[in-house]
């Protein structure tokens, strides 16, 4: 296939993330899979979304929860078989929807064939395959980096007599991309995927593939596991490599790409979605995750400031003017939105459609993460001891070692752990919520959602009707695709307003993040557009020169530019 033109479909596009093993159960395993997700595509297909995501779903020991992949090319058998997946894909691409999937090359499943032939010996066909360093004189790792999930990134093999880097968990050895044979064999990888019609990839942390060669030790103030972006994140030759990945993958495909990109920052993400230099279509960046982090990093009850949220979702807008943002609030490794930016009691309806607002209206690929469209809550576990994820389970033992209270525990866990966004999704009031006719592999005592898919789909207030609706704007007003973004009113402490603008229409966004009724000003040269959306009941449909806001109201205005 030669250079093929591509028409940047995924910049009018939404996009949905499913998280597979807690999506919907069709054999009563208590695991959602392949053949569930088929069940489900009319429901996304109504809800209008233009791509869905997945989750790992490759063959894996699920230490990391799929992000450890023991074979590229096989489906897990929790999930169900390659036949299974050509059908699901057939099938969403008959529902009017595409498919992506989760790219996962920073690392591998330690059970991987890869990695079990190169840990035999220092010289066979693999045994460059992953990085590995002789022990110091005193035996011990090559440096200081800790991993995200251990103190050491490094994990002694006696059969070579050498440690191997892992960033993440043990389980988890870091591929070395210094070896032209690893790129040569993931490109292959990409490809056969592309191969069978799947529609791009979500890239995990694409940022860390080039590492420092020298390896050095990290300053001592840097955070034990998260030290080693000093030697590996935007390392000095990750341009190249994405280059030429999308000299040998993307460019022969009409595609979509998007790239996690830990520690990147908003100047660094030019480099790599500036479509001129031929790398990603786009990032997932973290820095308005990061507003609310305390001393133990994201298991914090910090609660981020209006102001800092606008500064930084400002700044990505600004700054990505020639490349293209992706927006999101939650995803499978963050805690629920509505929790965590809006009040999940009292207005947990309003705030959940006025954040769906503050995003969808903005520049970029707007992604829902399953669950968001119902305005889910973070969900209260009985005991600390039934979390199941990894990084959760660390925290806890980090903390009870520091002697912090077991109710400063129990809360931060509630408000931070990403179990919070793992729970089975609930369909509807049956048992399970609709999810299995099993019990559920994340099985949380006493789960009772806020709401279920069912009660929505018959509500016509509800959170989903209300997603509908921001999805469809964004086909109806080509302003939201292309109108560049305007902030207004900057140092307002409750209410983050903003404009989009192309030549011929304009939209005014106005979102309130207090509980309590606001006097808003409007600059002259802003009012007069005609309400087009609102999560309230407004009366007076065109904006004046003042507007009084209820609790996490949000309105949007549209004009023709004169």
């Amino acid at each position: 296939m030669s250079n093929m033109k591509h028409s940047e479909w995924w910049k009018d596009s939404v996009v949905y993330q499913i998280y597979p093993q807690s999506f919907q159960d069709s054999n009563g395993d208590g695991i959602g899979d392949l053949q569930g997700i088929i069940s489900r595509l009319p429901y996304l297909e109504k809800l209008g979304v233009d791509v869905l995501w997945l989750n790992p779903i490759y063959k894996s020991p699920l230490v990391d929860n799929g992000y450890d992949i023991a074979d590229y090319y096989d489906i897990d058998s929790r999930y169900g078989t390659l036949d299974d997946f050509k059908e699901l894909l057939e099938q969403v691409h008959k529902h009017h929807m595409r498919l992506i999937m989760d790219l996962v090359v920073n690392h591998t499943s330690d059970q991987n064939y890869w990695f079990q032939e190169s840990k035999k010996s220092k010289n066979n066909d693999y045994s460059d395959f992953y990085i590995w360093k002789d022990p110091k004189s005193d035996g011990s790792a090559p440096n200081n980096w800790g991993s995200t999930f251990t103190d050491s990134a490094w994990e002694y093999v006696p059969e070579r007599n050498q440690y191997y880097l892992h960033l993440f968990a043990k389980e988890q050895p870091d591929l070395n991309w210094e070896n032209p044979e690893v790129r040569k064999s993931i490109y292959k990888m990409m490809r056969y995927w592309f191969d069978l019609g799947i529609d791009g990839f979500r890239m995990d942390v694409i940022s860390l593939l080039s590492k420092l060669q020298d390896f050095p030790n990290a300053p001592d103030d840097l955070p034990l596991h998260k030290n080693y972006y000093y030697g590996s994140s935007n390392g000095p030759r990750e341009h190249e490599f994405l280059q030429e990945m999308y000299q040998e993958v993307f460019s022969k495909y009409d595609v979509m790409t998007v790239g996690e990109a830990a520690n990147t920052n908003s100047d660094q993400a030019i480099l790599y979605t500036d479509p001129q230099r031929n790398e990603l279509n786009m990032l997932f960046q973290f820095d308005h995750m990061h507003l609310d982090y305390g001393k133990y990093g994201k298991f914090s009850d910090v609660r981020f400031k209006l102001s800092d949220l606008r500064r930084v979702m400002t700044d990505w807008q600004d700054k990505l003017v020639d490349g293209w943002n992706s927006l999101y609030w939650s995803n499978h490794d963050q805690p629920r939105p509505v929790t965590r930016f809006g009040n999940e009691k009292k207005y947990r309806v309003q705030s959940a459609k006025m954040l769906g607002t503050l995003l969808h209206m903005m520049k970029g690929t707007p992604y829902i993460y399953q669950g968001e469209e119902l305005g889910l809550t973070n969900v209260n576990f009985e005991s600390l001891d039934d979390y199941q994820d990894i990084e959760t389970k660390k925290i806890i033992a980090e903390m009870r070692e520091a002697g912090e209270r077991k109710e400063y525990i129990e809360k931060v866990c509630y408000l931070k752990s990403r179990d919070n966004a793992r729970t089975p999704f609930p369909w509807n009031n049956q048992k399970n919520n609709g999810f299995t006719t099993g019990i559920p592999w994340l099985n949380v005592p006493n789960y009772n959602p806020v709401t279920n898919a069912l009660d929505a789909i018959e509500d016509k207030d509800s959170v989903l009707h209300y997603y509908q609706n921001l999805i469809s704007l964004r086909k109806k007003y080509q302003v939201v695709v292309d109108g560049s973004y305007s902030n207004f009113n900057s140092d307002d402490s409750d209410v983050y307003g903003y404009t989009r603008a192309n030549a011929t229409e304009q939209l005014v966004v106005i979102c309130s993040f207090s509980n309590e009724k606001v006097n808003y000003e409007i600059p002259s040269d802003l009012q007069g557009g005609e309400l087009i959306l609102s999560n309230y009941d407004r009366v007076n449909l065109h904006l004046g020169n003042k507007i009084v806001l209820r609790p996490y109201e949000a309105a949007v205005y549209y004009r023709r530019s004169k």
